[in-house]
């Protein structure tokens, strides 16, 4: 047979290797070449003492399959920041020349380090754990025999089979190969399949879209060329994660305005006013400290590392963190029937002979196809599970040519030997691909299309090469397969979750639209009316956007069309989540804003996806969008508490340097407001349950809360302070002072946490009133008065800083609602 590789338009050409592409992979090892079966042998593998001693020499592939950050990476992301080291110099500083009290900031600190690690690690045992469930193991020959082992055991020379939907996990050179299609695009950007031969080099990273074989490998561990350009990549990734990037954003401008604020306020407590030497350097650091919103990255480490832990109760493998937030963000999600919305299994209902032919004949050469293809798709094996070899006492015919299933070819093949002698040549594939246009019999196939049902044509074709460009002509049809397919019974609920949550769902299939449009018509989709034969499908990509807007489900659509119809939405400003389990959803999964993939998909689909559902079910997403809406409503929420802080802290700076008067608090006073009204409800408030729609622009929209609330305490808070100074005189006055500045700023901070809170729910309210009991208890209780230096001295100035507080409260309640009106919630 005359082997041709496919290329993107649907016709038949050469296919040789691609020197400028594999070279790295062809090398043998120069110090212990590898020996290459003759061509047209079995090669038998290793044996059990060729390993070891390979293993012995280091010649394994040992490059570690990682899911996440080691401990030692995560210790140091949690410790060694920016914001840690300043705190850590003033928290040293503060041990030496203020009481314990004014050192509390620190060992805060030291607990939400501790508190970051403890939850990271929970997600990394998570992570692990999972990646070893989903973890593809190869097939390797070894003594003779075929045995699955873990990638990082296969060493140099080891023998491993390919089928469809089989990673190539480290470079190698073809040893066997039965019609082997490999598809290089993740390496090479180049979409058509490889037509490999024994000897041609295949790399790792590529993925066997169509046949099988085996190769011998010859690079393995870091020499392996995916393994090169995967050196510094891990799964657990933070990129393309707009929470992310939008919090460093913050803390980047936060840093700009601490360094200027923070040298003028140390000055002008240290040289302006001839205070105490130790109580100017414990209010400068009491200016400093709250400036910092230190707790902001450890509340979004938390918050990823806890959905982490809960998707992965639900057997649900986040690959990359940002997947979580991402999936939150999706406003289309493109679905690939075959795996998603149907169970993998089909049955065969019917058998219906076309042109006069016999039955049992047509049964006969069912059985013979069946028999034809070693790693037989879905349609096929149901063919063998109705017609088995041996099956009615019938043996199947001797194959002598065979072509295995092509999502690009939309048929397969063979030609075999009769029982009586003589040759015979067929082909099982999709209908409309292999009969010409206007052929009666498809309006019969459209018919059983409607009803949902799945058919194949069974056609006889003159003698020839299966797989050249003009095989289908001229062929006779012989049969329809008819098949069903297995709904899943938990799709429908997840399409209503989808379409009430306002995200549009498009099926997309290599089946015919029709028959695909029945089964999501089944499923209760919203538009499974609106079909659309992607043969038919506009190839300019502005007018395919508008094709993929205007229709839901989407027919014989090739690899190379799914990948062109996500960037089509993509173009449109749409967020894209694409699902499948087949070699033929990789390239669309990878360029989808999120991948998803199904655990018992093909080893190809989960390398590139960033989500994997290991139960196999669909409906495992409605839990990742509520863990993503989660993450990003309750982080924009806690986001806006912390950096109020930072904006007051900063203001009340510039006002102390401006005005030529003591910083107003010491690090207790703050430290004590900051864990009531920010950090102790934010680590409730991030963890809580939240099914707000992801709205994008993470940045502006804290930012246009944050900075008039800010504003407005910053002003109330100072107001009350000058007010203060001119009330009291004498010894103890700046301590009273101190006390009702502390009164004013802790009712605004609680304000700004009771608007956060909303909607109120009863926890919620709890949650505030534990709050305000809390710095109740502290002016009451003589020891508490002591230790955080408030005491609140007359009646006149703390009802005079209530009412201020009050006016700060309504002042808050305007500026939210403008900002909401103006630029929405």
């Amino acid at each position: 047979m005359t082997q041709r590789a496919l290329d993107s338009s649907g016709e038949h050409t050469p296919g040789p290797p691609r020197p400028a592409m594999i070279d790295a992979g062809a090398e043998l090892d120069p110090v212990h070449p590898v020996d290459l079966p003759p061509s047209g042998h079995r090669a038998t593998g290793l044996t059990t003492a060729e390993v070891a001693e390979r293993v012995a020499r280091g010649e394994v592939n040992d490059v570690p399959v990682r899911s996440s950050r080691s401990l030692t990476e995560i210790v140091r992301a949690n410790v060694f920041t920016r914001f840690n080291l300043i705190i850590g110099v003033l928290w040293v500083i503060m041990l030496f020349v203020a009481p314990i009290q004014d050192s509390l900031f620190g060992f805060v600190i030291v607990a939400n380090t501790g508190i970051g690690i403890i939850q990271e690690w929970r997600a990394k045992r998570t992570l692990d754990s999972l990646a070893v469930i989903g973890e593809a193991k190869p097939t390797v020959r070894r003594d003779g025999s075929a045995v699955e082992v873990s990638t990082h055991e296969i060493v140099l020379g080891d023998v491993i089979e390919l089928g469809p939907g089989d990673k190539v996990v480290v470079d190698g050179t073809v040893a066997e190969a039965d019609s082997l299609e490999v598809d290089e695009s993740l390496l090479t950007g180049e979409a058509d399949p490889v037509l490999k031969r024994p000897g041609d080099p295949v790399m790792s990273g590529s993925f066997v879209v169509a046949g099988g074989g085996a190769f011998t490998a010859t690079k393995v561990g870091r020499e392996a060329y995916a393994a090169q350009l995967a050196e510094e990549a891990s799964r657990f990734t933070l990129v393309h994660s707009e929470l992310r990037s939008g919090i460093s954003t913050i803390l980047k401008y936060v840093t700009w305005m601490m360094v200027p604020t923070a040298i003028g306020l140390i000055i002008s407590q240290l040289v302006v006013k001839d205070n105490n030497f130790k109580d100017s350097v414990a209010r400068t650091v009491g200016g400093i400290v709250p400036m910092i919103p230190e707790g902001l990255v450890l509340l979004t480490s938390v918050a990823f590392a806890i959905g982490v832990v809960r998707l992965g109760r639900k057997q649900c493998l986040v690959q990359e963190l940002p997947a979580i937030e991402g999936l939150a963000r999706v406003d289309v999600v493109c679905l690939d029937k075959t795996g998603t919305l149907t169970e993998g299994g089909m049955d065969i209902t019917e058998v219906r002979p076309l042109n006069g032919s016999d039955e049992a004949y047509v049964h006969q050469v069912l059985r013979s196809l069946g028999s034809s293809d070693p790693r037989p798709n879905a349609s096929l094996q149901a063919i063998i599970d109705a017609y088995p070899a041996g099956g009615d006492g019938k043996a199947a015919w001797a194959v002598t040519e065979a072509m295995p299933f092509s999502s690009a070819r939309k048929y397969s093949g063979a030609t075999f030997t009769e029982a009586d002698g003589t040759s015979s040549a067929w082909l099982l594939g999709a209908p409309d691909v292999l009969l010409p246009e206007g052929d009666p019999t498809l309006d019969e196939i459209d018919h059983l299309n409607q009803q949902g049902l799945r058919v194949l044509l069974l056609a006889r074709v003159p003698s020839g090469e299966l797989d050249a460009p003009d095989a289908a002509e001229g062929d006779v049809p012989t049969a329809l397969v008819v098949l069903e397919q297995r709904l899943r019974p938990d799709a429908a609920e997840t399409l209503k979750y989808f379409a009430q949550q306002n995200v549009a769902t498009k099926v997309i299939s290599g089946d015919n639209a029709v028959s695909v449009g029945a089964v999501a018509g089944k499923l209760g989709l919203a538009g499974a009316e609106n079909t659309l034969d992607a043969r038919r499908m506009p190839t300019d990509p502005d007018e395919m956007a508008t094709a993929m807007e205007q229709n839901a489900v989407f027919g014989r659509v090739t690899p190379q069309q799914k990948r062109d119809m996500v960037a089509a939405l993509q173009s449109r400003g749409h967020t894209v989540a694409m699902t499948g389990d087949g070699v033929n959803d990789v390239l669309a999964l990878k360029d989808a804003d999120i991948g998803v993939s199904m655990g018992s998909g093909s080893e190809a689909t989960r390398a590139v996806a960033q989500i994997v559902l290991l139960n196999n079910s669909f409906a495992t997403l409605p839990s990742v969008v509520a863990e993503g809406r989660r993450v990003i409503g309750n982080i924009t929420r806690v986001a806006t508490l912390f950096l109020t802080k930072t904006v007051y802290s900063v203001l009340l700076a510039i006002l102390v340097v401006c005005s030529q008067v003591e910083y107003p608090f010491l690090p207790r006073h703050l430290t004590l407001l900051a864990t009531l009204t920010i950090g102790v409800p934010a680590f409730f408030l991030a963890l809580a349950p939240n099914k707000e729609r992801a709205q994008p622009h993470f940045v502006r929209r804290v930012m246009r809360y944050a900075i008039p609330s800010g504003v407005i305490a910053a002003a109330a808070t100072f107001t009350t302070y000058l007010l203060a100074r001119h009330h009291y005189s004498g010894p103890g006055a700046l301590e009273a002072e101190t006390s009702a500045a502390t009164l004013t700023l802790f009712l605004v901070a609680m304000w700004v946490l009771a608007i956060i809170a909303r909607p109120y729910t009863w926890w919620r309210i709890g949650l505030v009133a534990a709050m305000g009991l809390g710095f109740l208890i502290v002016l009451v209780v003589p020891w508490l008065q002591e230790f955080f230096a408030l005491k609140l001295v007359g009646t006149t100035m703390p009802w005079a800083a209530v009412g201020i507080a009050v006016a700060a409260a309504a002042a808050l309640e305007f500026s939210w609602r403008l900002v909401g009106r103006r630029f929405g919630a």
